[in-house]
This record gives structure tokens, C-alpha cells and sequence, in this order.
């Protein structure tokens, strides 16, 4: 599995992240021992970096029932700060740093994820949104940097809400920051215009989140696919009708598959982490065999450089399609 050194913390990470979203339950129910077993299986296969987060139900209290098994060396761990802003207010659009990070809340879900992780320190801890309108008080960076002084965390970072990359482009030139979560993946390459090439300047480590499109690069998404009740991608997908996104991917499939790619899911990881960027890329791999095809997806040879601008140039399809849980 390659490594990246993750930006000014410097410790090595694998290119590819075990994304824990899917530990708590956004996509599907799973058996909790069977989770716990998919947290040690991509470790065992070379994985050391874990993203988690306060707002993933159960999902820290998982990943810390697996570290307490794992008898090798400690992977990687960030988290995020739960927002208590109300509703899905401040994903969709702005609210008051006060209202979504209160003074002393920033402590309190810190310290609070320490216990379900079982740790002693986080490696970054970020804030699960941000908006620029924030940096004009100081109180929130100021009680992320005591808890860096205390020991309880290493790094400080930030989760971009959506696809508005360019918004936290003066918080990564500010030098306060040691990284961004973004998204990034083949549809929706605009972080690379910008953002990823400043991060790179400023030797802030970028984390590229739903690099398979919520799992429709993948290819499973059929006109008669059905999700649970509790499966969020059951707006995500019906932003418009199916039938549009299946012939985006079938394009995708039919110019590169498999001659550059065996699957589309590889295709997918192969250009996320072409770029060097990007330090890591996350994937949920709460299922064995998904995590042992993005690992081998990570670990093959890299895309030629004019495949993936040809991918870059023509096929992005840049839409939000959040915009379903922000405002419908």
C-alpha cells in the first residue's frame, strides 16, 4: 500500500483511508462483530489511516472496540467535531460559529470521542463543517489549539461543506490548518483547479471523501435499485431521474474499462490518487470484499498521465446532488 507524509504532521498514512461512515449505519444495517472484523481486515491489509466521525451514530465506539483488538502498530486516527447546529443547518448553507460550535463544545465532543475511541490522543481532529464567515473570532481556534497544547489531539483540520472547495482556500494560507477534507472524485474534479495545488503549497493534506460518488461509481446503481429506509442515498440518487446518471457511468465503462481499469470502482481510486496532492483518499470498507478491491485498486499501476486528463477534461459532471438533503 503506498504512504503519504500527512502535511506538516509528517506521519506516514496509506494513500487509501478506511472511511467509517458506513460503520454507523448511513449505508445499511450490519452485524456489530461484523463491523468490528472489517475495521481489522483492511488494517491487516495495509490500511493506517481511519476517518471517523462524532455524527456517524456508533461509528467511534466501533472503530475503538477494533483498536483494542488490534495488535499492530496504531493506525492514523482522525475525527470529527459533531455541529450542534440544528437540522441539517450548516451543511446546506451558513449559521453563526456560535450556534454550530459553541465555546466549550469543541472540548466537550473532543473529549467525548476520546472515550468511545479509546484513546489517549486523536491524530486530527476536525470540524465536521466550516464556512470563512467563522474566522472572524478567534475562540474556536484558540480551544482546538489548547487541546493540540494538552496533548489530546496532534492536527487540525477541516471538512468542507459539499462541493464549495474554494471557501477554506484563506484558512489553508493562513498556516493554521494541517488539513482539508474534501469532496473529489471523477464527476467532480474541480478541487483540483484550486484547493488541492494550494494545499500542496502550503503542505496542508488534503483527504478526498466520496471518491466513488456514494458508491455510484461503482456501477451497482440499476433503475430498480432499492435502499433502505435508513440508507441516506436514497435521496442522493433520485436528485434526478436514474436513467441520466447510469449513462453518465456507462460512458465511463465503455471509453476506459477494461483497458485501463478491470472495474469502474478501480477506475475511480486510480484517479483520485494520481494526483500527488491528494495524501489520502477515503472509502467505506465496511465490507471485506469492498475493502480488498479498493486496496488492490490503490496499490496497481497508476492511470497514464493522459488518461486521467482525458477523464479530467471530459467527463466531470459537476452537480450537487445534496442539494436533496439541504433543501427538499
Amino acid at each position: 500500500m503506498p504512504t503519504n507524509p500527512f502535511g506538516k504532521l509528517n506521519t506516514p498514512v496509506s494513500r487509501l483511508g478506511f472511511g467509517a461512515m458506513g460503520l454507523g449505519g448511513s449505508f445499511g444495517e450490519h452485524d456489530e462483530r461484523a463491523l468490528v472484523d472489517s475495521v481489522l481486515h483492511s488494517l491487516e491489509k495495509g490500511i493506517t489511516f481511519i476517518d471517523t466521525a462524532r455524527n456517524y451514530g456508533e461509528s467511534e465506539r466501533i472503530v475503538g472496540l477494533a483498536l483494542k483488538e488490534w495488535k499492530g502498530e496504531r493506525p492514523f486516527i482522525a475525527s470529527k467535531i459533531q455541529s450542534k447546529g440544528p437540522g441539517n443547518l450548516g451543511w446546506g448553507q451558513p449559521i453563526p460559529v456560535e450556534t454550530a460550535f459553541p465555546r466549550g463544545w469543541l472540548r466537550e465532543s473532543t473529549e467525548l470521542s476520546l472515550r468511545q475511541l479509546g484513546v489517549e490522543t486523536i491524530d486530527l481532529m476536525q470540524l465536521h463543517q466550516y464556512w470563512p464567515q467563522w474566522d472572524r473570532v478567534d475562540y474556536w481556534m484558540e480551544e482546538l489549539l489548547r487541546l493540540k497544547d494538552e496533548g489530546k489531539i496532534r492536527g487540525i483540520g477541516v471538512s468542507v461543506p459539499d462541493q464549495r472547495h474554494d471557501i477554506v482556500l484563506p484558512l489553508v494560507q493562513s498556516g493554521r490548518i494541517d488539513s482539508v477534507q474534501t469532496v473529489f472524485h471523477i464527476f467532480d474534479p474541480l478541487a483540483l483547479d484550486c484547493l488541492i495545488p494550494i494545499c500542496q503549497e502550503n503542505n496542508v493534506a488534503v483527504i478526498a471523501r466520496c471518491i466513488l460518488d456514494e458508491g455510484g461509481l461503482t456501477g451497482f446503481l440499476q433503475e430498480d435499485t432499492v435502499f433502505g429506509p435508513d440508507d441516506f442515498r436514497k435521496s442522493y440518487f433520485d436528485y434526478l431521474p436514474r436513467s441520466i446518471y447510469i449513462e453518465r457511468v456507462n460512458r465511463l465503462r465503455e471509453a476506459f474499462v477494461p483497458k485501463y481499469a478491470s472495474t469502474l470502482a478501480e477506475l475511480a481510486i486510480k484517479f483520485v490518487l494520481h494526483h500527488p496532492g491528494v495524501t489520502a483518499a477515503i472509502s467505506s470498507m465496511h465490507v471485506p470484499k469492498y475493502a480488498d478491491e479498493n486496496i488492490a485498486a490503490a496499490s496497481g499501476e497508476p492511470l497514464p498521465d493522459d488518461v486521467f486528463e482525458e477523464i479530467r477534461r471530459h467527463y466531470r459532471w459537476v452537480r450537487n446532488f445534496y442539494e436533496t438533503k439541504y433543501w427538499v
